[in-house]
């Protein structure tokens, strides 16, 4: 039986009821990450990256993409998909903390802080920070804030399949997840929750001047995002 998260995310799931979703969920995200990328080509760090099918997109705009997830399956996926873009590097997280002081000028980590403590959420940032470059940032996206449940992403999830035509299949999906390992670690361990203030304070803490962003990344306007730059 699936004991944690990270368990969870290196063995197949059923977090996308079909390709479409899943398709559609990384294109929106890289669109997302090309919308913060600084004018001039930098190195971009994208943190708990997941899939990440429209990688290439994302890279050519960067003088190097890091992408990093603590999912083994995941990074050897990643490995595979991307092996001819020398402009792509995958790294495990562990990889992550030995890079060095300054070296990147953009981190992303979207629809991470959810499966992190809040210990290891500060840890985090703080070990981030010291990768920035001068001026950089760090983007947290798809920050879950306290009211964020199950009925909410539902609710989210409905509205893009609408609009992006996958619908009935997000309906079976729905039924298949709630009797999924998703719905039983997610009663058990639950997901970290943030009020705004609260994850700017944590930022600031750490050493970051912190704003909201206007829209949060991906399709679920009832969370947010949080633009951080080293002060």
């Amino acid at each position: 039986m699936i004991a944690n998260w990270r368990e969870f995310w290196d063995r197949p799931h059923r977090i996308y009821v079909n390709e479409r979703h899943r398709r559609v969920h990384y294109t929106r995200v890289a669109a997302d990450i090309v919308s913060e990328l600084p004018a001039t080509p930098a190195v971009v760090l994208d943190y708990g990256c997941g899939d990440a099918l429209d990688a290439a997109t994302v890279a050519a705009r960067c003088r190097k993409l890091i992408l990093s997830d603590s999912a083994a399956t995941v990074r050897a996926g990643l490995k595979s998909r991307n092996a001819g873009d020398p402009a792509i590097e995958v790294l495990a997280p562990e990889d992550v903390a030995a890079l060095p002081e300054s070296s990147v000028d953009l981190v992303v980590a979207n629809s991470v802080l959810q499966y992190l403590t809040r210990e290891e959420c500060a840890a985090l940032v703080t070990m981030l920070r010291g990768k920035l470059a001068h001026g950089g940032r760090l983007v947290l996206a798809d920050v879950v804030p306290p009211g964020g449940g199950l009925v909410a992403d539902v609710s989210a999830l409905l509205g893009t399949a609408l609009r992006e035509g996958f619908f009935f299949a997000a309906v079976t999906g729905l039924a298949l997840t709630f009797v999924s390992d998703y719905r039983r670690l997610r009663n058990e361990l639950g997901l970290t929750t943030y009020e705004e203030a609260e994850i700017r304070a944590l930022l600031e803490k750490a050493g970051y001047a912190t704003e909201r962003r206007p829209r949060n990344f991906g399709f679920n306007q009832g969370r947010m995002t949080i633009i951080a730059r080293v002060r």
